[in-house]
């Protein structure tokens, strides 16, 4: 009779199924500024930070960002652009977004080029915003004005749009 319950495994050998285990491949640096590229776009000085952050050498990592770069792959304008559709959707106003996209280390003409892609109102994308949290009573009730002109100026928006969007005037 065989005994399967105990004991020694076959002689000589490693019973455990170690020799099947996948190995682990160490990712180059391009590799992995490619996989960041690929969930989303980031900004050079992002890249660059996430990539020093994973350990790669400084000087190796603005060789592949500049090489992708260079191929297309990263751009700082494709960023700004992107960013300023993501935050005009949430509701954030100009102000706001210039700034986040000034922490990105994007310059002044990247920043104005890319706010001038937004095609739309900002009075009526702050309007939008007041109408989706407060609803319409906003201009019949004091205190609500209040609360959409500090959350308005919280997400950026200039006191014109404010006054527009709840004809609350911000600077009384």
């Amino acid at each position: 009779m065989h005994d399967d319950t105990g004991g020694g495994g076959s002689p000589g050998g490693d019973s455990n199924g170690s020799e099947r285990r996948p190995r682990s491949r160490e990712l180059s640096p391009t590799q992995r500024a490619l996989g960041l590229l690929t969930r989303r776009e980031h900004s050079r000085q992002e890249l660059v930070r996430k990539l020093i952050a994973k350990g790669i050498a400084s000087d190796e990592v603005e060789a592949v960002v500049e090489k992708l770069a260079a191929a297309g792959w990263q751009s700082d304008v494709r960023f700004a652009e992107s960013r300023v559709r993501v935050r005009v959707g949430d509701g954030h106003g100009p102000l706001h977004i210039r700034a986040e996209l000034a922490s990105h280390g994007l310059d002044r003409d990247t920043i104005l080029a890319a706010l001038d892609t937004f095609d739309g109102d900002w009075a009526t994308v702050a309007r939008d915003l007041v109408r989706r949290r407060y609803g319409e009573s906003v201009v019949d009730d004091l205190k609500l004005r209040r609360k959409a002109s500090d959350l308005l100026m919280r997400r950026g928006f200039d006191p014109g749009c404010i006054r527009a969007a709840t004809q609350f005037d911000p600077d009384e």
